[in-house]
């Protein structure tokens, strides 16, 4: 949580190995840049300012700028040298040039959402906005990471706010996700926003509602920062991580961050949720998840053979095995490669999106967590569960973004791009560039400039 100032002027990166030409385009990311205004500092990693990043790529030869956004949060805590408005994991406090009764009466008042959208960057309609996970975006420019309009989604359908996770469709169709909020309880969105533009100017204009899910409990919905979609299906995973809503509206009456309000309850079962996402049709079969439950399809008899393997699936190393007892003894398969425990937790998963979105993918790559950011990059073949990894001790990778090779058809026939940071002052951060088949280095532009550790990005071609 360490501020760092912005770079609003390119300044060309020193390159070291080889940056392939065929690469054309910008990286974007987002994330938290600024942690205090005055004396007045943010509690929580998600709290700070949003700082726009962008590492432009072209004929071998790296830029990099970076700009914070100027949303209304920033601008009036700026011009008012303390926090004014409350954010995820802190609490502003009244205005100290108020009355004693206007301070106390303003404890009862509603916070105003932020539009401090330091999440992610997101397209709706050809165009770039970043996001966060209130009814707020804003639109920026991808070449220059000007600030344009904010919009708010609660203006073209009926959500309290939408996650910074959207999925594509190839023609530009966009689903995403939000909750509403009413006095009947809460409900889960699905939200379509079509490709077309209706006018010059158009934003959201055109979106629709595709369906709502009821909560297990209304009054306490679950979080959820993404969810999942197919050709034909979105999939949402409703898991025990709860919003206590009575908790999160009383927060600053209590005077606490609307963080407290989140709870976790393991007694509470995860439900799948699908969605025909042509129809809106929600289909309620899906059985709840319990942990440690599997079927396999067996037929064991007194004439079935001892000491082999009884299963008839080809593509899991699972097994069952006929005892002389008569006993069947079940061996599980691990879904992670060996070594993986060693990365510790996997986070920021990537696939080849252009290719695989909605459909079977082989390769994904994720960030290795053993700290509080990333500590390594992850390739992992889910087929042969190969795992290939990089890592550098004392640099700090962030989310890797795949760009593929034009015109290759292989999969992984492409880079990996990931902002790389060190804490070490003698050293400077850079934009590392993977081959994403071999996994191994192909060239890194270093930027003596401090950064900050962001959240995710995208690639803009040009």
């Amino acid at each position: 949580m360490q501020t760092v100032e912005e770079t609003p002027q390119p300044i060309q990166a020193e390159v070291k190995g080889h940056i392939p030409e065929w690469i054309n385009g910008s990286l974007l990311r987002n994330g938290p840049g600024k942690f205090e205004f005055g004396e007045d500092k943010y509690n929580h990693w998600f709290d700070g300012m949003a700082l726009m990043h962008q590492f432009r790529v072209a004929e071998g030869s790296v830029t990099y700028r970076s700009k914070f956004l100027q949303s209304d949060s920033y601008r009036v805590n700026s011009q008012h040298n303390r926090i004014v408005v409350s954010e995820f994991g802190t609490l502003a406090m009244p205005d100290p040039c108020k009355s004693i009764f206007g301070r106390f009466m303003a404890r009862f008042e509603l916070p105003e959402s932020t539009d401090n959208c330091s999440v992610n960057y997101v397209m709706y309609k050809g165009d770039y906005y970043v996001s966060t996970e209130t009814n707020f975006m804003h639109r920026v420019d991808p070449e220059t990471l000007e600030t344009k309009e904010k919009v708010d989604w609660s203006r073209f359908v009926a959500v309290n706010g939408a996650t910074a996770h959207p999925h594509y469709e190839p023609d530009g169709t966009t689903y995403n996700m939000g909750n509403s909020y009413g006095q009947h309880g809460s409900k889960y969105n699905i939200i379509r926003v079509p490709a077309q533009r209706l006018a010059c100017g158009d934003t959201l204009q055109g979106a629709e509602v595709l369906c709502s899910i009821a909560p297990a409990e209304r009054r306490k919905p679950s979080y959820y920062h993404s969810f999942g979609m197919s050709e034909n299906y979105v999939i949402f995973i409703e898991q025990p991580l709860k919003m206590d809503l009575w908790h999160i509206i009383t927060a600053k009456l209590r005077r606490k961050p609307i963080s407290e309000g989140l709870r976790w309850e393991p007694h509470c079962n995860t439900r799948f949720h699908v969605v025909n996402k042509h129809t809106g049709q929600v289909y309620n079969a899906v059985p709840k998840a319990f942990p440690r439950r599997f079927v396999l399809p067996l037929t064991v008899s007194s004439d079935t053979p001892v000491g082999q393997n009884l299963s008839p699936l080809s593509y899991t190393s699972a097994s069952t095995v006929k005892e002389a007892d008569g006993k069947v003894w079940c061996t599980h398969e691990d879904l992670h490669p060996e070594g993986l425990e060693e990365a510790g937790g996997l986070e920021f998963p990537h696939i080849n999106y252009a290719q695989c979105n909605g459909r079977k993918y082989r390769f994904f790559y994720g960030c290795g967590f053993r700290h509080l950011v990333g500590a390594s990059l992850i390739k992992i073949d889910t087929e042969t569960k190969e795992m290939k990894v990089w890592q550098e001790e004392g640099f700090y990778p962030s989310e890797p973004v795949f760009v593929p090779v034009p015109g290759a058809t292989a999969e992984d026939s492409g880079v990996i791009l990931s902002v790389v940071l060190s804490p070490l002052q003698n050293q400077s951060n850079f934009l590392l560039v993977l081959d994403a088949e071999t996994f191994s280095e192909l060239g890194r532009a270093e930027v003596p400039v401090p950064m900050s550790y962001g959240f995710h990005g995208i690639f803009v071609p040009r």
